[in-house]
């Protein structure tokens, strides 16, 4: 497998910086959606691209089926980030993330839950 480009990781990188600025300031306990919110506007402060609930077809021998799937946020057009507010991320989690890079053809994903203590035990960096 290829490894992840470095304009790639910088992106990475600088959404790791931006869910632990939001983590920071409003700690666990809050709706997913804030969440996104605010992570969205911490990235966009990095001077990067962040565009939230971003429709993902889904094509099945060759015909494109509804309902579509909506990525939380797609990042520098190059990273997925999956944000969660739940006790602990499940395998489904990570299924999750590896069919949306899949179905999008992007390689590194986020799955990021704000639900913790400290936001480092709540990152899980994914690559194909």
């Amino acid at each position: 497998m290829e490894a992840i480009s470095g304009d790639i990781d910088a992106v990475a990188r600088a959404v790791v910086d931006a869910a632990f600025a939001v983590h920071t300031r409003l700690g666990p306990g809050l709706l997913e959606n804030v969440y996104e919110i605010c992570l969205a506007y911490e990235i966009g402060k990095r001077g990067i691209t962040a565009a939230r609930q971003v429709t993902l077809p889904i094509t099945y021998r060759g015909i494109r089926l509804e309902p579509q799937l909506r990525l939380d946020l797609v990042v520098g057009d190059c990273v997925v980030v999956e944000v969660k507010a739940t006790d602990t991320l499940a395998p489904v989690h990570t299924a999750q993330m590896l069919t949306y890079l899949k179905l999008s053809g992007m390689r590194l994903g986020l799955l990021i839950n704000f639900n913790v203590g400290a936001i480092k035990d709540g990152i899980k960096r994914i690559a194909l």
